[in-house]
């Protein structure tokens, strides 16, 4: 009998931003939706974040920055991701994010930007395509 486990999500608030709504609504629904969803808390820093999703086996990470510092949040995480040997962790995110760095992001290697007016259930559409559960 083969099983499969519940795709695991980590969310994620790096900076210094302390709004966290948004970050919250999408944890609560991804869970809802039968993931396994981490919330990190608010102001952490790209090395707590990676860390964690290294120790917690995640299949992605969902960062939510209304900073402003985005390209370089994302940038870092990305960069570690590297290191870790984590890229195949599926990287993604959203918040107050202008349209002509949504393009820059994903040529990074980020795989998808949600900007304000997404839907909950566009976001967890996009994970279930987007990951095939580990078994």
């Amino acid at each position: 009998m083969t099983s499969t486990r519940k795709i695991r999500v980590l969310i994620a608030k790096p900076g210094l931003d302390g709004h966290d709504r948004g970050a919250k609504v999408i944890a609560r629904s991804l869970r809802d939706a039968g993931m396994e969803v981490i919330y990190t808390g608010l102001r952490q820093t790209p090395e707590k974040i990676v860390f964690a999703a290294l120790q917690e086996d995640v299949d992605a990470i969902g960062l939510s920055v209304l900073s402003g510092a985005h390209m370089r949040l994302f940038g870092r995480v990305l960069e570690l991701m590297k290191q870790h040997q984590l890229e195949d962790i599926l990287l993604f995110g959203g918040g107050i994010i202008p349209t002509e760095d949504v393009a820059r992001l994903k040529q990074m290697g980020v795989a998808q930007i949600f900007l304000p007016g997404t839907t909950t259930e566009e976001v967890i559409e996009f994970l279930q395509k987007s990951i095939k559960p580990k078994a």
